[in-house]
């Protein structure tokens, strides 16, 4: 029985995919490829689409299901594609039912039409996430595990809340037993994943927030050594998570914001809740609680109506936040969102003022290599090789040992040097 899923996208689809794994695999689908999407940019859905052609080419025999975000916003566009045999939305994509529905269409062999291909819910009828308990995840040594869906916000230039639904979370003690399972199994680190996962809680009884989670991990998971956020909205993070970042070491010192901009009017424009001087001063209270801190970053390039001027100033951004790790995008009018129908900045000063953030990253980057020579680092340990061994510091910077290691396993290491892509360690 094989069961191949081609993941695009964030780490809550990377998490997703292994639900779809078993889901298939126990729903017994025969030579199944399934393709999970992302909408984030609509480079992301064209990558998508010439996968599903090449998906085919390649497997001639095989039934090529496709979900994922940009599965859920435009279902028809994939339906139309002669490749495809099935489209499943975000809700369903995850359901055991759905996939047994898919094998026994798939076992009748009969064809159908484009619109009888789909399976897509109404995502905003979705109230609830459940807790997908799985034993492992394929060929990695981190475990990532889902504890918020959905998104209540409406940022003018984002179409994920049509692919996810309005925000909702999993219950407290189902994440910690989630968490105790894959601990059991061998897992060292894990990565709490959500699509805007400072909102956690909210809608469960008592409204708890992300930092009692977190805490009530590190309290009841012991065993587990490290513990890693995904994304994280500055403007709501809470007292208890900052205080478990400042008191607990298994917290890992690494966090990714979502920044989108450095210009106040863009900010605006763009409907986020925090201003530059919010950005700002929340990197300076972290870094005063965990001087170790490091901090990435998503930036928008050349959002509709941004001058020079405005640009300079998401440039600025990253030193004034003293960003490590930058996530640049160049603006994607997504159809549906008011950000489409702003005045836009030419095609080609949104692509140069990309590559101008992505050489600040670069720069960032270089720095923050240079800055950990002769540094102790504990490298989670990715890959090995016959003499040497990747892995990543407790800053998810990347670094090659110069020794073998078992993957899995956490090293005590020295930072040698680095080859402006990834540190250079001994054990």
């Amino acid at each position: 029985m094989s069961v191949e899923v081609v993941t695009f996208g964030c780490r809550l689809n990377s998490f997703e995919s292994e639900v779809i794994r078993r889901q298939a695999a126990t729903a017994e689908v025969a030579d199944l490829v399934v393709v999970n999407t992302c909408a984030v940019t609509a480079e992301a859905v064209r990558q998508a689409r010439q996968a599903i052609r090449k998906l085919r080419r390649e497997r001639p025999e095989a039934h090529i299901v496709v979900t994922g975000c940009a599965a859920q916003t435009d279902p028809r566009m994939f339906a139309s594609m002669p490749e495809v045999d099935r489209v499943l939305g975000n809700e369903e994509k995850v359901d055991a039912a759905s996939w047994r529905e898919t094998g026994a269409t798939f076992a009748r062999g009969s064809g159908v039409s484009a619109e009888e291909k789909i399976a897509v819910n109404d995502i905003f009828s979705v109230r609830e996430t459940a807790a997908h308990l799985i034993d492992g995840f394929d060929d990695r040594v981190r475990a990532f595990v889902q504890v918020q869906n959905g998104c209540d916000h409406r940022c003018t230039f984002c179409i994920i809340p049509y692919g996810r639904g309005n925000s909702r979370s999993v219950p407290m003690g189902e994440v910690v037993a989630q968490i105790r399972r894959l601990v059991e199994r061998g897992y060292r680190e894990v990565v709490l994943s959500g699509v805007d996962l400072t909102s956690y809680g909210q809608h469960l009884p008592g409204a708890p927030k992300l930092g009692a989670l977190v805490k009530q991990v590190l309290k009841h998971v012991p065993e587990l050594a490290r513990l890693r956020l995904s994304s994280i909205d500055s403007v709501e993070a809470d007292r208890d998570l900052l205080d478990a970042l400042a008191g607990d070491a298994r917290l890992m010192p690494h966090l990714h914001l979502s920044l989108q901009a450095g210009d106040d009017l863009v900010l605006k424009r763009m409907k986020r809740r925090h201003a530059r001087a919010d950005a700002i001063e929340f990197c300076a209270q972290v870094r005063r609680l965990r001087p170790d801190v490091v901090f990435g970053g998503d930036i928008i390039a050349g959002f509709p109506t941004e001058t020079e001027d405005m640009f300079a100033r998401s440039l600025d951004l990253v030193d004034e936040c003293g960003l490590t790790f930058l996530h640049v995008f160049p603006f994607s009018p997504r159809p549906g969102t008011p950000a489409a129908k702003m005045p836009p900045v030419k095609r080609e000063i949104v692509k140069d003022r990309a590559r101008r953030l992505r050489v600040k990253g670069e720069a960032a980057l270089h720095a923050h290599l240079q800055s950990q020579i002769g540094a102790p680092h504990r490298l989670l340990i990715e890959q090995a090789g016959t003499d040497h061994a990747i892995g990543r510091t407790e800053h998810f910077t990347l670094a090659k040992l110069d020794a073998p290691a078992t993957p899995g396993a956490i090293v005590g290491v020295t930072i040698t040097g680095h080859d402006d892509r990834q540190l250079l360690a001994v054990a």
